[in-house]
């Protein structure tokens, strides 16, 4: 009894163990595009298994794709070995400025590795370019007359909330998105990054505009948090940078938790006094770098909102950011937790000597910029127009 026991939990063991392996290969996020500079962008997306991947290029010169061979690019965070993964960060650069490219990407499942010379593979998996036209996407230009965005925050896992407002966005317009924090409640497990926005966000994308995915506090609880970096191509390799659409500057910011390091819901696991205290260190670089001086309007967007006397994570923000952000003539923040509409004038709440507002958690945010003046407008999953704010650049 006990050998058909032992038979019949190995068999159980094996058939499980096939069926974890798929046959084939395909992506079930993605792709989406960070990181855009004047001369390239990066590819991301996940697939069903680990995979080698790669992406094809062509420009937009209205041959078919399948004209010629195309050129290719390769994961090289490998370091001169192939990456086997199910997470894809491929790095397309050495390109022209505002000039947009055709892009595919390609992947063969890697059912078992064994070492150099032993692996088996799916058969090979490439986007399609036959039927459906392939991916696009257009450098950033040296110079811009108005900076086009739309920001999403508070979603907490809702997609089908985000999926609606997302429908909503007029793409074509866009410079880029961002996800302004808190679009998980936690993040005990990391599929919860893909399941709960990530694909809705990237397939309402369709892989042509830029994503920038921020922080909030709720991103950081979790046994999973560490794999939140998983899904993400970071500029300067850390959960805060900027980035330059000619002479408009964006301070993207990791506003961290909201209460105490030491409070029991942490349990010991929180280290936001010198994290904030390092991330302030590189802002102080930021606002003195040439970039950040001589452009003509300088908006922030993070997370948690700076207020004095409130919860300890905004009297952070305030205490850390706030001091050096007044030195760099700020235009606006743009911040959410809050989960209501509220303009906070400069030094209503804070010491900030610039306006920020505060996203609904339910509402898509558009934002235009030009250099006189930012106008925003928010729309509800209805697309009724909700609010409406104007400021003046500095």
């Amino acid at each position: 009894m006990k050998r058909i026991l032992c038979l019949l939990g190995l068999c159980l063991t094996l058939l499980a163990s096939a069926q974890e392996t798929p046959d084939k290969v395909r992506p079930v996020c993605g792709p989406y595009v960070q990181n855009p500079t004047t001369t390239g962008f990066t590819v991301v997306w996940e697939t069903n298994m680990d995979a080698i991947a790669w992406v094809e290029v062509a420009p937009d010169d209205g041959t078919h794709f399948y004209n010629e061979d195309r050129t290719k690019y390769y994961d090289m965070r490998g370091f001169g070995n192939q990456v086997i993964s199910n997470m894809h960060k491929i790095r397309i650069d050495g390109l022209q400025p505002g000039t947009t490219y055709r892009y595919r990407i390609m992947m063969k499942g890697v059912k078992e590795f064994k070492g150099p010379g032993d692996v088996t593979y799916t058969k090979a998996w490439g986007s399609d370019v036959y039927t459906k036209k392939p991916y696009s996407f257009t450098t950033l230009k040296t110079d811009y007359d108005k900076l086009r965005f739309d920001v999403y925050n508070d979603i907490h896992q809702k997609d089908s909330i985000l999926n609606v407002l997302m429908k909503g966005a007029k793409m074509d317009e866009l410079d880029f998105v961002a996800f302004n924090g808190d679009m998980v409640s936690s993040l005990a497990w990391k599929e919860k990054i893909r399941d709960t926005y990530l694909k809705t966000g990237a397939d309402n994308l369709k892989g042509k505009v830029a994503l920038y995915n921020l922080r909030g506090n709720h991103e950081f609880r979790g046994i999973d948090t560490k794999h939140w970096f998983d899904y993400a191509d970071l500029p300067e390799g850390k959960p805060y940078w900027t980035a330059s659409y000619g002479k408009f500057f964006v301070i993207f910011l990791d506003t961290c938790e909201d209460k105490p390091d030491n409070d029991i819901e942490y349990d010991g696991t929180m280290l936001s006094e010198p994290y904030l205290a390092e991330e302030a260190r590189w802002l102080e670089k930021v606002v003195n770098s040439k970039e950040c001086k001589e452009a003509d309007v300088r908006i922030v967007i993070g997370h948690i909102y700076p207020e004095k006397g409130s919860w300890h994570g905004n009297d952070n923000v305030n205490k850390y950011f706030i001091p050096i952000l007044n030195k760099a003539d700020i235009s606006l923040w743009i911040a959410a937790h809050m989960h209501n509409w509220r303009v906070d004038e400069p030094g209503k709440v804070s010491d900030a000597d610039f306006p920020v507002v505060i996203n609904d958690d339910c509402e898509r945010m558009e934002v235009t910029a030009t250099k006189s003046d930012i106008s925003i407008k928010t729309f509800n999953p209805d697309e009724k127009q909700t609010h409406t704010l104007t400021c003046k650049t500095k």
